[in-house]
């Protein structure tokens, strides 16, 4: 009965309609506009704000380790199973269409992840927290719908999408080295527990140190690959642009299966629009202090997970040969890809890069809905062990189901968590734009950025104590 209201409301967000998708490129259509291609002429500028942004106060996490707690749970199956899986399914074509939707995404990131930072609060600890639920009943002073938004995170973040991660950190260790899945659960929540109980500093310390190293090892290997077979990389970028389009006899028939899977498997790999990075944008305390700073350091971070990321893997699936299939496959066809180029020494790496990859992801998802317990006034001692419990339980669960059922429940509840952030943020564009404008005039004039409040108009209001 669950299952089969699962696949209903997938098929109602995913399916024939493809509501999602339509709403997805809307939205990064809509803010591209509002925002002046804010992804293309502030690019230079996105980048220069990471020099500057390690430094922090005792409230909050720093700029760069918001960036890592981010990209700790964007850098998972998505980039590794769920790239494989879009090729599977909607040929190469489908890569085209994940760096549309993460083009078109870095202006939804950004917009989404500088409400984050407007309308945080501090919680029991004196921490920053925020995230769409915050700027919903703060901005729109829309309760039920902060609310149901959270039932949404909780339902994802803090069950299916951990249980998905752990599933096919599970497969790996299984196909790789015959481990147990039941053990592989039982150990990933073991760690797991000891990393998150040390709250949203110890996840952000954790994510800073492993992140960039995690990150680099893996784009250094897609560049030997590359390399190693540089004859054939003008055809393969040609082959998917072209099919992109339908314009290859191999992809002529399955224009929709590569447009449909290249922007879910981008959409869950890069998050953008969903409403779960301001959850890290929010624990931030940025350097210069305004708003607008996070938003862009967040922006990259989508340009990091799809662009670069997600290519690496298609380049490693794609030269060695492996297409369209028409069935779901998940990380057995990267591990399968990497023993081609590299004999049974590619597929260790590839199984010990997903299971420290989906594991990032795991600890970071964690935090994400940790931080709404403020919002049901349940961030004490009580409601995390709680919840923490909810949440290693479903590790456990997850290691043992099936693929396809851990997908359905993940892609429903990131669908539901889409439709009412996106929903928000629109209604929030006047904000973010006043927002945007007061950056970009005080940076022009040479002025300090700190943000002012009386230098902008906002909906709402702001938690007190935060911004004065």
């Amino acid at each position: 009965m669950v299952e089969q209201g699962v696949a209903y409301i997938n098929q109602v967000l995913w399916g024939e309609g493809q509501l999602l998708i339509y709403v997805l490129l809307f939205a990064g259509g809509w803010f591209t506009y509002q925002l002046r291609a804010i992804q293309l002429v502030d690019f230079k500028h996105m980048f220069g704000l990471v020099r500057h942004s390690a430094s922090s106060d005792p409230n909050g996490i720093s700029s760069f380790q918001a960036l890592c707690t981010g990209l700790s749970a964007r850098v998972g199956t998505g980039n590794l199973a769920g790239v494989a899986m879009a090729i599977s399914l909607g040929g190469s074509g489908a890569v085209f269409w994940m760096w549309v939707i993460a083009l078109l995404g870095m202006a939804t990131g950004f917009a989404e992840s500088v409400l984050g930072q407007l309308y945080k609060v501090k919680d029991s600890q004196k921490e920053f927290r925020g995230g769409p639920a915050y700027y919903i009943r703060a901005g729109l002073n829309k309760k039920w719908l902060a609310v149901l938004f959270s039932i949404c995170l909780f339902l994802g973040y803090g069950a299916s999408f951990s249980a998905m991660q752990a599933n096919t950190m599970a497969e790996a260790l299984n196909n790789t080295f015959a481990v147990p899945t039941y053990l592989s659960g039982l150990m990933i929540a073991i760690v797991a527990g000891v990393i998150v109980l040390g709250g949203l500093k110890r996840i952000a310390r954790f994510a800073e140190v492993v992140v960039p190293w995690m990150g680099a090892a893996f784009v250094i290997t897609a560049i030997i690959i590359s390399v190693v077979n540089m004859a054939q990389l003008p055809g393969l970028i040609a082959d998917i642009v072209l099919s992109a389009f339908g314009l290859t006899e191999a992809s002529a028939g399955a224009l929709g299966a590569a447009i449909k899977s290249g922007i879910q498997r981008g959409m869950y790999s890069n998050e953008a629009g969903a409403g779960s990075v301001p959850h890290a944008a929010a624990g931030a305390a940025p350097n210069p202090n305004h708003p607008v700073v996070q938003g862009y350091i967040q922006m990259l971070g989508v340009f990091v997970d799809t662009i670069v990321l997600c290519s690496c893997t298609a380049v490693i699936v794609l030269l060695a040969g492996i297409g369209a299939s028409g069935e779901m496959a998940g990380i057995s066809v990267t591990q399968q890809a990497m023993a081609i180029h590299f004999g049974e020494y590619g597929d260790d790496f590839i199984a010990l890069a997903i299971t420290l990859f989906a594991f990032t992801s795991v600890v970071a998802n964690y935090a994400y809905a940790e931080s709404n317990l403020h919002f049901f006034k349940l961030d004490n001692r009580l409601g995390r062990l709680s919840y923490t419990g909810i949440y290693l339980t479903m590790v456990v669960w997850g290691a043992n189901a099936s693929l396809q059922q851990v997908w359905n429940l993940a892609d429903m509840s990131l669908g539901l968590m889409t439709l009412v952030n996106v929903y928000a943020i629109v209604l929030l564009t006047p904000t973010i734009k006043n927002l945007t404008q007061d950056y970009r005039n005080k940076k022009q004039a040479g002025n300090s950025l700190e943000f002012r409040h009386a230098d902008v108009a906002i909906q709402g209001k702001t938690a007190e104590g935060v911004w004065e």
